[in-house]
């Protein structure tokens, strides 16, 4: 009852800050002029001929509220405007880049989470010891790496030096060809997932293939702080007195550790996460632009570069409401592994 309370209310701040966050969009999308901003209102190329036509139809020369509600009607509606950097509509570039992005944190994201949290609990539970060191070794470097740089080298040796072995792009020219005919159905658009429903296996190790470096390039730079946040917080709850009374009943090291410190240790690394799961859907642009894996990152990257004006606002709103709901859903977790949070940081 206690937790259903909490949802309720963290639902129910949803509203205000999801309008917060238009509201703030909006005022930013104020910084250009009325003829830039009637490019948020083209449904097709053949209107940026009218751009007159559209700004006496949307009233881009009202009063700024009027403005408000008539962009908030159109959103509603799924208008977000043009996009030149594709030549669609924008709502249908972002169906169209979404799954490639949600492709590589699919599998990105258990990676380092999984990783970075059983690396980070063995570096404490072996604190000083040679993993520890050679863990903390290896989270300083990964965690070093330029993401470029990282990226490039890979491309270099796996498809430069090994022959094409690990190549960028989402599919070869051969399965493009083959996703893209009438035989084969596009139930995600996630290409290793419609492989498997359409039963061709062709397809899903070649999109296997092409994700193998974009996914080792996000695991090793995003792993290392996981590891490391993990490490501190493992250490701070092996400090504590519930352990230490653990440990006097006599109770294994490996249940110490694994069932009473993990726990208690998981809530920052479980907060961090969730953001690290939203900033991979939210496309990962210098990755997504090294390998030319055409996700939401490159599309943004290409639209910040043509000054694409619709585009880049739809980026940005997706981008806030992703965030805000990854944020309350980070928090419902939260709450349901701290009951104390339930109630106001008050011990229950």
């Amino acid at each position: 009852m206690e937790f259903r309370s909490y949802l309720v209310r963290r639902l129910a701040m949803l509203v205000p800050v999801l309008f917060g966050v238009t509201v703030l969009i909006f005022l930013l999308l104020q910084l250009f002029s009325p003829i830039e901003r009637a490019a948020l209102y083209v449904k097709n190329p053949a209107q940026f001929q009218h751009i007159d036509e559209i700004i006496a139809q949307y009233g881009l020369d009202a009063p700024i509220w009027n403005q408000y509600i008539t962009w908030m009607n159109e959103i509603f509606h799924g208008n977000f405007g043009w996009s030149r950097v594709v030549s669609l509509p924008v709502t249908e570039a972002i169906g169209k880049f979404l799954p490639a992005t949600v492709e590589l944190a699919l599998f990105a994201t258990p990676l380092i989470i999984i990783g970075g949290i059983f690396f980070g609990s063995k570096a404490a539970a072996n604190k000083d010891k040679f993993f520890d060191h050679a863990t903390r070794f290896g989270a300083i470097i990964g965690w070093s790496l330029p993401t470029f740089w990282l990226g490039l080298v890979l491309l270099m040796v796996f498809y430069g030096y090994f022959n094409g072995l690990l190549p960028p792009e989402r599919l070869s020219t051969e399965m493009s060809i083959v996703v893209n005919s009438s035989e084969f159905v596009r139930y995600t658009g996630i290409n290793f997932l419609d492989g498997i429903m359409n039963g061709n296996w062709q397809v899903f190790w070649d999109s296997i293939r092409h994700m193998i470096l974009p996914v080792i390039t996000l695991t090793v730079v995003n792993i290392a702080f996981i590891m490391r946040l993990m490490r501190s917080s493992m250490l701070e709850a092996l400090g504590k007195g519930y352990i230490t009374t653990a440990r006097a009943k006599g109770l294994t090291e490996n249940i110490v550790v694994n069932v009473h410190a993990r726990r208690n240790a998981l809530i920052p690394v479980l907060t961090i996460s969730g953001f690290l799961f939203a900033s991979i859907v939210n496309g990962v642009v210098i990755t997504e632009t090294i390998f030319n894996y055409k996700g939401l990152g490159w599309w943004a990257w290409q639209s910040a570069v043509q000054i694409d004006i619709p585009s880049i606002l739809a980026f940005a709103l997706f981008n806030g409401v992703l965030f805000v709901v990854t944020n309350t859903v980070v928090d419902l977790l939260y709450a349901r592994i701290d009951p104390r949070i339930r109630v106001g940081g008050k011990a229950s």
